[in-house]
């Protein structure tokens, strides 16, 4: 029998996410804060933490105080709202003084 530690699922999306990068815009009203593509995005959501990959499913929802992370590099935020759609992520933040 062979075992493995990796987890098929997470390594399959791993490599799609990879294979298609995600535009990313990050705003407030009065700068860019980010602009580029990224492999991954992890955004402190209304309900919880949550990571967009390659062809996430279409999403609007609000952000609460946090950190915006895309590819391990962080935003902090005060609060802000992001539209998800078709391997873009838009996020309005007001930027965290932290």
């Amino acid at each position: 029998m062979y075992l493995s530690m990796e987890h098929p699922k997470k390594n399959r999306l791993l490599k799609m996410s990879q294979a298609n990068p995600i535009d990313v815009l990050v705003v407030t009203p009065q700068a860019i804060l980010y602009r580029g593509q990224a492999s991954s995005v992890t955004l402190p959501g209304e309900v919880g933490i949550f990571e967009v990959l390659s062809n996430h499913k279409p999403l609007l929802t609000l952000l609460i105080s946090g950190h915006v992370m895309i590819d391990n590099k962080g935003i902090p935020i005060r609060r802000g709202i992001v539209k998800v759609v078709q391997n873009k992520v838009f996020a309005i933040v007001e930027e965290s003084s932290n």
